[in-house]
């Protein structure tokens, strides 16, 4: 099938009622966006991104006050709708009860809690605005590899497998959602790190921690809580901050990805640096995704990336970063 790129909210919102894919624009990455109740859309989706069944999807829904009969809203803890109300629209995914008569299996990969998130984008606000069902929306992209952030990276990845794009320009944030799960007392965890820090949720809510390494062992219960993801097709090596403990390299088959300044001795043309100078976290996310992007289309042998400072969105980077150079 052709791909067509476009701005066209009514004919995006008939191909989604049609059961059809369309990619979307959201403000952390694009989705690839399905209906989020038709099991036949979400057999398409974990189709054409070749995604296991058993990674759970995300529901996208135009407002909060949509949730009410998808989620147990009687049992949603206290914390959940003080997230809400500071995040939301926003990059906030969070894990709540779900109704099992409403919401496949499918979404949840059969577990008791489904995510749940409301987009910021203006122009997928409007899209949602036209539907009278959530949209299922996992990255544009083949499962593991490099995550979307511009139309031409869908058209790339997923071209002729989809019929439309839905161009949004560029997403402002630039890495997922962060995903926010709650322990026994109702107090919020963080099971991904994303383009809200933990230091921004705490700042609303204090109790808010990191998941534990004994939680991290159980099963998937969140999307992007698998080992690798994110992978450029090229072989990733991670080096430390301030290049620390830099790697020995070939300067005419590598590639590097840099915070603040370029590294010595490497072709310009074979780097990218997020932040020139400024060390900026948030321009670095917001870079990310299209640096990996355009490193791997060089064709080199191999990429070199520095970890960023373990704090703030750091630590939603380094998780990226790390997932990243797994893949093998």
């Amino acid at each position: 099938m052709d791909t067509q790129v476009g701005t066209d909210l009514g004919y995006a919102a008939d191909l989604l009622r049609q059961g059809e894919l369309v990619a979307i624009p959201t403000e952390t990455v694009y989705g690839l966006a399905g209906h989020g109740l038709r099991e036949a859309s979400l057999h398409r989706i974990f189709a054409v991104k070749g995604r296991p069944l058993s990674n759970p999807l995300i529901l996208h829904f135009a407002s909060a006050d949509h949730l009410a009969g998808y989620v147990r809203t009687q049992q949603v803890p206290a914390a959940a709708w003080q997230l809400l109300a500071a995040f939301s629209p926003g990059p906030l995914t969070l894990l709540l009860p779900r109704e099992p008569a409403v919401v496949p299996d499918l979404v949840t990969a059969g577990l008791p809690d489904v995510a749940v998130r409301i987009p910021a984008h203006p122009l997928v606000r409007q899209l949602l605005a036209q539907l009278d069902f959530p949209l299922a929306a996992p990255s544009a992209n083949p499962f593991g590899y490099i995550s979307p952030t511009r139309p031409e990276h869908v058209l790339k990845q997923l071209g002729g497998q989809i019929p439309y794009i839905l161009d949004g320009g560029a997403s402002e944030a630039g890495i997922e959602s962060t995903v926010v799960g709650f322990g026994p007392a109702g107090e919020p965890v963080v099971y991904r790190p994303g383009a809200i820090s933990l230091e921004m949720l705490q700042a609303v809510l204090p109790a808010t921690r990191l998941r534990t390494e004994a939680e991290k062992s159980q099963k998937v219960a969140s999307p992007g809580l698998l080992p690798y993801h994110y992978s450029p097709h090229t072989p990733l090596q991670l080096f430390g901050p301030g290049f620390g403990q830099l790697p020995t390299f070939d300067p005419g088959s590598t590639g590097a990805l840099t915070l603040r300044k370029p590294l010595p001795g490497l072709p310009v043309a074979q780097q990218v640096v997020l932040s020139p100078g400024r060390g900026d976290l948030a321009e670095a996310a917001h870079g990310l995704y299209a640096a990996l992007h355009q490193l791997d289309a060089l064709g080199l042998k191999n990429l070199l990336a520095e970890r960023m400072p373990d704090a703030g969105l750091g630590v939603a980077l380094n998780e990226r970063l790390e997932k990243a150079a797994a893949r093998k």
